[in-house]
């Protein structure tokens, strides 16, 4: 009995043995799972770091199998690759949203496609872009869309108000391009596309407005409107300009009017922009705002070539308030031209040339009466221009020219960068007259750069004197090309120089003329 109990205690106690190992395994190996996965989701993290987006696709790949169990294999190793060269650097195309109405929808559009524009180049679209344009006047911040990849004929064509809503925006992509048949156009006009009576008018984009001007330039007339300052210019080897022949026989019939239209105008508009497209090839001047309040232009280019005659780039007249900046303008004549009404315009950051330059006048014409004040052009860069900077007007005139400054402009090539010519004429002979728009208060500092004719050229009225000509930190070195070079010449100009000037500008006269007359009451602005 004894021995029956020993047998039965040594078996229970080799049971219990063997459940107890078995218990002890299990939990060894359930350890030894939970470590697998920690350092797999460890591995997982630290291939996700060093891999980036590739390491998280393989991840997602393999839970999209059915969650394999099988061991991740390590990741081969890979030598970095250098990094390639940065692409040479290009000026990014402005990106514009589309707008939002005032109550936070977004703007209805009106593309000119679905008024039954072809955009093809050769049918003409006129009847469609007015159209969309009649549809768009009536919805407040409407957007008219003229969309990429098309090219779009529109004739002469006025987008027009007072009855038009606000805040519409002309949204050009595509490309627009004018008539070059004299059909087209009649006796002549004096806009092609015109913008009148609105409101908060935008128009933005990446697109082109071509006005194909060569068909014009090629019958202008010899008695066309020239630059007086032409007359400044000689060549070393009494070379002259000749002239295009003008057409004979059938081409007479053929030829286009002798007025040539503007490319775009604003007229009687308050808060217009004008932003991202391009303006190209303009029959006579490319951009023109008159009687508008509240002008931005900015990231535009304006391109025709610089011996197209009259083709101004930007011109402003009897406008307040505007600003133009961060463009580039290149043309036939003056690359910004500022008009008799003008006050609190604002230059800067602007590319100009080829071109004549930055010009405030002609002022006076016809015994006229011109008031500009408040004009500030500063941050210009200059290349291959007649002039730089340039204040003009006729003999006759009236009115005044006050509070100006030209500051930190760049000529590069520059015939005559400094200019004020009060006895300015356009034609081959005008005659002699003693009143005279006044010039007071006109600054040029930090001017610097290469000639190729004359560094200054002040040539002021004998009856009315230029008074409060400062000049500050003016260098001007000469570049001999092909013209005749001349010293800086002054007539009845006084001021006074800051600082020593390159060259020396010794013929302005300190303080203020002596017989001075007082400005009256028909002169006063």
């Amino acid at each position: 009995m004894k021995a029956m109990s020993l047998k039965s205690v040594t078996f229970m106690i080799f049971v219990a043995f063997l459940v107890w190992s078995s218990s002890f395994e299990t939990c060894n190996a359930r350890r030894g799972k939970h470590w697998r996965q920690s350092r797999s989701s460890s591995d997982s993290s630290l291939l996700k770091k060093k891999g980036g987006s590739s390491s998280h696709h393989r991840s997602s790949h393999n839970n999209h199998n059915g969650g394999s169990k099988s061991k991740p294999k390590p990741p081969s190793y890979h030598k970095p690759t250098p990094p390639a060269s940065p692409p040479p650097y290009s000026k990014p195309k402005p990106n514009f949203p589309p707008p939002k109405a005032d109550d936070g929808g977004l703007s209805e559009v009106f593309n000119v496609m679905d008024f039954g524009a072809k955009g093809n180049g050769i049918a003409d679209d006129t009847k469609a872009f007015e159209a969309a344009w009649t549809a768009a006047c009536k919805v407040e911040s409407s957007i008219m869309m003229v969309p990429t990849d098309y090219v779009f004929l529109v004739g002469p064509i006025s987008f027009s108000g007072p009855y038009c809503q606000k805040n519409i925006v002309f949204q050009l992509d595509g490309k627009i391009i004018a008539p070059t048949s004299y059909k087209d156009w009649g006796k002549g006009l004096l806009w092609w596309m015109d913008f009148t009576k609105l409101v908060g008018i935008t128009i933005q984009g990446n697109g082109v407005i071509d006005g194909r001007g060569s068909v014009w330039w090629q019958d202008y007339p010899y008695d066309d409107p020239f630059d007086d300052e032409s007359k400044l210019i000689i060549p070393l080897y009494n070379t002259t300009q000749k002239h295009k022949p003008i057409p004979i026989g059938s081409e007479i019939d053929g030829k286009m009017p002798s007025i040539k239209p503007t490319a775009l105008r604003f007229y009687g508009s308050f808060n217009v922009t004008v932003t991202g497209i391009t303006i190209q090839n303009s029959p006579q001047c490319h951009l023109k705002f008159d009687n508008c309040i509240g002008v931005m232009v900015h990231d535009l280019s304006i391109s025709s070539p610089g011996d197209s005659p009259n083709t101004d780039g930007i011109h402003l007249q009897n406008s307040k308030d505007a600003v133009i900046r961060s463009s580039t303008l290149a043309c036939g004549d003056d690359c910004v031209s500022i008009q008799t009404g003008c006050s609190n315009i604002y230059v800067h950051n602007v590319n100009c040339g080829p071109g004549h330059g930055i010009s405030i006048g002609s002022l006076g014409k016809d015994n006229s009466k011109a008031c500009v004040s408040n004009i500030t052009v500063r941050d210009v860069v200059m290349h291959n221009t007649m002039n730089g900077v340039r204040i003009k007007t006729w003999q006759g005139g009236s009115g005044s020219v006050q509070g100006v400054l030209f500051s930190n402009i760049q000529v590069s090539e520059v015939q005559l960068p400094i200019v004020i010519d009060q006895f300015y004429c356009d034609k081959m002979k005008c005659k002699n007259q003693t009143s005279a728009v006044a010039l007071s208060g006109i600054t040029y500092e930090r001017i610097r750069g290469t000639y190729t004719v004359k560094p200054v050229h002040f040539a002021c009225s004998d009856n009315l004197p230029c008074v409060d000509v400062t000049l500050n930190s003016i260098e001007l070195k000469p570049m001999q090309e092909r013209y005749h070079m001349y010293d800086p010449f002054c007539w009845q100009t006084f001021g006074e120089l800051t600082t020593p000037t390159v060259p020396p500008i010794a013929c302005l006269q300190v303080g203020k003329p002596s017989s001075n007359r007082p400005q009256s009451d028909h002169d006063a602005c």
